[in-house]
């Protein structure tokens, strides 16, 4: 009879005890993986999170009551405010180049833009530059876009979309499905608001996704771009009320530059579409038909108030909207494991400096408002100062998914000011807007921001010159009702955003500031150098920059 040995009995049972400890962890970490995408978590584990990326266009941070700037007490966003209140808000995320398609190029590739290859509206993205959804599916991420794409190529790279073509409409607006054929015969009718839809699309996703797999979800609303047209019901809102006007919009005398208002003041008619009459040809005074009252600040008053109540009421829509959203996820188990952004692809002039649209590197157009709501809203109701820009989201959003940041993107990851709201990031951020003259005759430019200054050069000529003597709005018939293309002045400005946070004050030729402008000339260069910003293959700019590198 065999006696038992003590110690190969201990042996096995410790074998025994390891082998189901091995399995209950490899268990656990599938049930996991399997509730991820429900915000389900098992034995105290996180689960990866849900990011929802939610991006309108135009909407500018002193149109989001957050932000607390001069509308704030028009209550536009309440619902966003409250998405700021369970997260942080950024006061200096800014883009790269402000303007639809660039901008969306460098969220989705995380580089700048020769680097990704998108300089302005005609640009493209085709799916083998698609990156970021790319990155999230190999992570395990679904991935869907729906909304406003505005990058020409199909977006391929997402594993579901339906995207309105091009701008889109307001109403009844048609949209290219990934479910509908190949595009870009895959498109589909739809009926209602374009915001309504939208959120509509978004909600019908979102029921019907893996519950395997965490998603990647962007949400793009076309609202509040031009022409600004809303739903009857948002008709009574603002109606009786009077919409607080910026100063700059009627006195400026010291802002600006030769390149933009000409010397002694030459060029103040042909230089940025305007809310006034002042812009022979494109200004809200003509357009809303009001050139009939007879006194000027009355008149700019005018179209000023029908400009702000037509865009609010837009970006009015798009709140409301996101409230839906925001219900639907609180009430499906979503909102304490899914990442929520709020931004816009650029910023936008409401009267500041008498300028519409947007494409300048003044603030209001600058900026980006950017709000995140973190997994069980960590760092609630936070500030950060910290500046960062929007080839830095990609990164970071890959981050936040438990990813790194492939070599090939230019941007950073902020990981580290989510976690810590005082944690510096970039010194310096780098802007340029290549579209010389066109639509709204903002000469092009380039230059630097930092937390204390700005440095822009207007280098006033086009990328392509084999423009110039064509119409800068190609579809006016009457080519005495637009200026052609053509090389504008040279010029510098320089505005100290701790005296001057409006930017009414060009500050370029005041000796005190001459140490910090030859310091700031220095990191353009510097960044012109390390994003591939550099005009080597654009010899006209390169000699402008050249001659008046010094000036």
């Amino acid at each position: 009879m065999r006696v038992p040995d003590p110690i190969s009995e201990m042996t096995k049972r410790s074998w025994l005890i390891l082998a189901l400890f091995l399995f209950l962890s490899v268990d656990a970490d599938a049930q996991n993986r399997r509730g991820a995408g429900r915000g389900a978590a098992v034995s105290g584990t996180p689960a990866r999170p849900n990011i929802i990326y939610i991006m309108s266009d135009d909407h500018t941070s002193q149109a989001i009551g957050a932000y607390g700037e001069r509308l704030a007490s028009l209550n536009p966003t309440p619902n966003i405010d409250k998405l700021a209140k369970e997260g942080m808000l950024f006061e200096n995320a800014f883009c790269t180049n402000s303007i639809c398609t660039p901008s969306r190029a460098n969220i989705i590739t995380g580089q700048y833009s020769q680097t990704n290859g998108v300089l302005d509206l005609d640009g493209n993205l085709p799916p083998e530059r698609q990156y970021l959804p790319a990155e999230m599916k190999k992570l395990g991420y679904q991935t869907a876009m729906i909304g406003k794409w505005h990058l020409e190529n199909e977006p391929a790279a997402f594993d579901y979309y339906k995207v309105l073509k091009g701008q889109g409409d307001y109403f009844d607006p048609k949209f290219a499905d990934s479910k509908k054929g190949a595009w870009p015969n895959n498109m589909v009718n739809t009926k209602g608001y374009v915001s309504d839809v939208i959120t509509d699309i978004t909600l019908e996703w979102l029921d019907k996704a893996d519950k395997s797999k965490p998603f990647f979800l962007m949400h793009h609303h076309k609202a509040p771009h031009d022409d600004f047209e809303y739903p009857e019901r948002y008709e009574k809102y603002l109606a009786d009320t009077d919409i607080p006007e910026p100063a700059s919009m009627y006195a400026q005398p010291f802002f600006g530059s030769e390149a933009t208002v000409g010397r002694y003041g030459s060029l103040r008619r042909r230089i940025g579409t305007s809310i006034s009459a002042r812009h022979p040809y494109r200004s809200y005074t003509r357009q809303y038909g009001l050139d009939t009252i007879l006194d000027p600040q009355a008149q700019t008053s005018a179209a000023y108030q029908m400009y702000l109540k037509k865009y609010l009421r837009c970006v009015k829509g798009v709140d409301d909207n996101l409230g839906r959203l925001f219900d639907y996820l609180k009430k499906n188990g979503l909102w304490d494991n899914t990442i929520i952004i709020y931004t816009s692809d650029q910023g936008m002039m409401l009267g500041e400096h008498d300028y519409m649209d947007k494409r300048w590197m003044y603030e209001e157009s600058m900026r980006m408002p950017f709000i995140v709501k973190n997994v069980q809203s960590a760092q609630a109701n936070t500030r950060t100062k910290a500046l960062v820009n929007n080839c830095d989201y990609g990164p970071t959003m890959l981050e936040l998914a438990g990813g790194k940041v492939p070599a090939y993107m230019q941007g950073e990851s902020f990981r580290k000011v989510l976690q810590n709201p005082s944690e510096s990031f970039h010194t310096a951020t780098y802007y340029r807007y290549w579209m010389h003259l066109t639509h709204h005759d903002v000469p092009s430019h380039f230059g630097v921001r930092t937390d204390k200054y700005k440095l822009i050069f207007y280098y006033g000529a086009h990328y392509l010159p084999e423009l110039y003597g064509k119409p800068s709005m190609p579809w006016k018939k009457d080519i005495n009702e637009s200026y052609p293309f053509e090389p504008t002045p040279a010029a510098w400005e320089f505005y100290d955003l701790t005296l001057d946070s409006k930017e009414v004050v060009n500050r370029y030729n005041d000796p005190k500031y001459k140490a910090i402008i030859a310091g700031l000339k220095q990191e353009i260069l510097a960044q012109r150098k390390k994003y591939n910003e550099t005009d080597e293959k654009y010899p006209t700019i390169q000699k402008v920059i050249d001659g008046h590198w010094n000036d």
